[in-house]
């Protein structure tokens, strides 16, 4: 039965292309939704800020959920691909995105909005183990660093989507803007944040069609003991030739396991074979997300608001961004089986210091600028600790005084308040006085404190939340500051646009392979699961931080942390990383335990 197979299936070279296609669309669409999770709240953001009434810390958290449900899936998705298969649990993740949609989508309130994030990042946790897991189990050491790529690529094009999407609403936004009114206004874009969402649901849909067409992992069904099944996977993308020549390489790692007695060696996972690729995977899937990626495609449009970009040119500037990483991506996929993983990893992260660097340094000249009104503010505070303030220019000359709103002119200037009860300290969202449309600058105890002990601990573990509760609203800092023009803003978005074509091109498009590649076949699964961990706990803490860091520091703060991580993911990458390219699986894993044996 074992001669007869081959022979049947490999009558078919363009059987063999169709699959490999199939097996890429696949990826493809987990890709997509990917991307969709982390880069759809970019184009949201603005309105969902500007309607929802949530606070900084809010919406840090509206942002980071994706990040934290990625977190608790991720912890368990390598232990449910080994239990119930990899295609199975590619279904899961799926659905799941499916059905986050319509409990964003129709959400009134925080609570809701936050359940329904969470899912998205579920879903997401999912898809990053699980898919770049099968494709590295399932495609062929030749074209294993383009197909894992190609995940990164529909990645990129989520991404590219969801910005599409968000300049249509501030087209849109800025039409009804000028003809109707503020209530109308106010409306509509209540309306948009949750299209926006809509929008993304058959991404969904397709790659939940698309898992259950594809075939199990050979590597899953071997391990199973499901040798026949195994082959037959195999030979559905390769050659009998290379079907029998993978599975050969499979028996003789089973065997190297084995004692003389056909008994399984109980080896120790602190060997270096197991530890050293371990921990050579988590310090850079942990960098890879401290460059901060993330945070700079969640906040973009933020970004490029603060820098000096009007609301439509911040949105045409976050779908160039998209863009170009989108672009790169392609570049990256063309160079990594021919140039190799290090080599781009050492070149990206080189390209993404040096824009970090930039972008901070742009962003510290004009917050040098910046001056501090906290008395001012702190005689608005209500008897009952609460501030309300609908920032105007004529508010920012009174708050400046004479002087100072001549010298930095009282228009083109932004506040944010800094401020606490008890040891509780928040940070309200960047307002703009030349933006009539923004919602007032709104502080209570609801929004400022955790709602819970569990939340409170997390805030400040050495703060008493029953004290805070009759705490008076103390101003810690209100800062004013100039808003840069638009020759500035484009700047910053340029020096943004080099750090995300460094970064697809080098970090982007090699994480995933690195990923999948470097972790040896016993703790593949789990060690790929525990690293992405730490990747999403890095990832969610700092969407969790960014506003407020940016709101008490400024910006600047934030990019040169970004650099500095840099610094440590190019160093890795270049004293540490052995070169993968057309390697299969069990020659890299051979190749760390000859490393270990000297």
């Amino acid at each position: 039965m074992a001669q007869s197979i081959p022979g049947n299936t490999s009558s078919s070279a363009s059987s063999h292309k169709l699959q490999n296609s199939l097996l890429l669309l696949v990826a493809g669409l987990g890709g997509l939704l990917y991307g969709v999770d982390v880069g759809i709240i970019g184009g949201a953001l603005p309105y969902l800020e500007a309607t929802s009434g949530l606070s900084a810390g809010q919406l840090s958290i509206i942002v980071a959920a994706v990040l934290l449900g990625s977190v608790f899936s991720t912890l368990f998705a390598g232990l449910l691909a080994d239990w119930m298969g990899r295609k199975p649990l590619m279904t899961i993740s799926g659905i799941t995105f499916v059905l986050s949609i319509p409990v964003i989508a129709l959400s009134h309130g925080y609570g809701p909005l936050f359940f329904g994030r969470l899912l998205q990042g579920i879903s997401g946790g999912l898809i990053g183990v699980v898919v770049p897991l099968y494709l590295a189990e399932c495609l062929t050491s030749s074209v294993r660093g383009k197909g894992t790529g190609i995940f990164q690529w529909l990645l990129t094009l989520g991404i590219v989507s969801a910005a599409l999407i968000g300049i249509y609403y501030s087209y849109r936004v800025e039409e009804i803007a000028h003809a109707a009114s503020a209530s109308a206004l106010f409306h509509f874009k209540d309306q948009a944040w949750r299209r926006i969402f809509w929008v993304s649901l058959p991404p969904g849909l397709l790659f939940v069609i698309g898992s259950l067409m594809v075939s199990e992992s050979p590597r899953w069904l071997f391990r199973r003991g499901k040798i026949e099944a195994a082959r037959l996977a195999l030979l559905r993308s390769r050659t009998a030739e290379e079907a029998e020549s993978e599975l050969k390489e499979m028996q003789e790692t089973a065997s190297a396991a084995l004692s003389s007695s056909g008994k399984k060696i109980r080896e120790s996972l602190l060997q270096r074979k197991y530890v050293f690729p371990f921990l050579l995977t988590c310090v850079i899937l942990f960098c890879n997300t401290a460059t901060g990626i993330n945070s700079v495609i969640g906040y973009n449009t933020s970004i490029l608001l603060q820098s000096g970009l009007s609301d439509l040119h911040a949105h045409w500037g976050y779908v160039l961004f998209t863009a170009v990483n989108f672009l790169a991506t392609i570049f990256g996929m063309t160079l990594v089986d021919k140039k190799g993983r290090k080599f781009l990893l050492v070149m990206g992260t080189s390209g993404v210091i040096l824009s970090m660097l930039c972008t901070g340094i742009l962003f510290l000249r004009t917050e040098k600028q910046n001056v501090d009104c906290r008395s001012a503010i702190q005689s608005l505070v209500s008897p009952d600790q609460t501030l309300d303030l609908r920032f105007t220019p004529d508010t920012a000359r009174q708050m400046l005084g004479e002087g100072q709103s001549q010298s930095i002119g009282s228009s083109d200037v932004s506040l944010v308040v800094i401020y606490s009860y008890g040891g509780f300290t928040g940070a309200t969202s960047f307002v703009r006085a030349d933006d009539a449309s923004a919602a007032p600058i709104h502080v209570t105890r609801e929004i400022g404190l955790p709602s819970n002990k569990i939340e409170a601990f997390f805030a400040n573990p050495f703060a008493d939340l029953n004290a805070a509760q009759t705490a008076p609203l103390k101003i810690q800092r209100a800062v004013v500051g100039r808003v840069p023009n638009a020759a500035h803003g484009w700047l910053v978005a340029i020096f943004l646009y080099i750090f995300v074509g460094f970064y697809a091109a080098g970090p982007g498009v090699c994480v995933w392979i690195a990923l999948s590649e470097l972790m040896p076949t016993r703790i593949r699964s789990n060690g790929m699961s525990i690293a992405l961990v730490l990747n999403q706990l890095v990832s969610t803490t700092l969407a969790v931080i960014f506003l407020p860091v940016a709101s008490k520091y400024g910006y600047s703060a934030m990019f040169f942390l970004f650099a500095g991580f840099t610094v440590i993911y190019f160093l890795t990458a270049l004293l540490f990383l052995p070169e993968t390219k057309g390697k299969t699986l069990e020659e890299i894993e051979e190749h760390f335990a000859k490393a270990g044996a000297r």
